[in-house]
């Protein structure tokens, strides 16, 4: 019997839409493509997930990746807001999976200063019961720890889990550990997998 569900963050309860973020600088696409390989499209990007990085530190390394493109990074830095944007489902998705007895969970790699710079987007956080932002406690998905730590930190047993996230390597290592795992792709297929596993969550 699941009775609680964890969801992943960027994709799954808000839309990360990097791409269309620096887009909307108006960068030549040459450039374009240089600030996204290196900034969000960069394995350093992990870091500043991990939080053990300062904002000025994370600038410094993402301009160190491509110093050609130095201006135009700093250009988005100066805030993210619109790299995350709302998915209006959310709320009222987390609402009814509450109200029918689920607790509700977040376990998501995440930054600090995205979190501050888009918190428009981040209002369905007041109605889970709780999760884990990457950045509070330096570890990442799909690093086995952050999943070991969320089930001791909230005393959930794997199998009455059901983790919801839209990359597949973040859900291999929680099914290693005995979570149901569900690939997000959409509100109603995700919704109709949750119902094969005896959770209505149509609202």
């Amino acid at each position: 019997m699941i009775r609680t569900v964890i969801f992943d963050i960027g994709n799954v309860l808000t839309v990360f839409g990097w791409k269309n973020f620096i887009h909307s600088f108006g960068f030549p696409p040459e450039t374009e493509e240089r600030v996204g390989k290196a900034t969000v499209d960069n394995p350093f990007w992990h870091e500043f997930d991990r939080g053990f990085l300062s904002d000025d530190e994370m600038l410094a390394g993402f301009i160190n990746n491509d110093p050609t493109v130095e201006k135009e990074i700093r250009q988005i830095f100066v805030s993210l807001h619109g790299i995350v944007t709302r998915a209006d489902y959310a709320i009222p998705w987390i609402q009814k999976l509450k109200s029918a007895g689920y607790q509700v969970l977040v376990l998501s790699n995440f930054s600090d200063k995205v979190k501050r710079d888009n918190e428009d987007a981040m209002d369905f956080l007041e109605y889970v019961d709780g999760g884990i932002l990457s950045y509070r406690d330096g570890v990442i998905k799909p690093d086995p720890a952050i999943y070991r730590l969320l089930l001791g930190r909230y005393g959930l047993k794997a199998e009455e889990c059901v983790f919801l996230d839209d990359i597949q390597s973040n859900l291999d290592t929680a099914a290693g550990l005995g979570i149901h795992t569900i690939l997000f792709r959409n509100l109603k297929q995700a919704q109709e997998e949750l119902l094969q596993l005896g959770v209505d969550s149509i609202y």
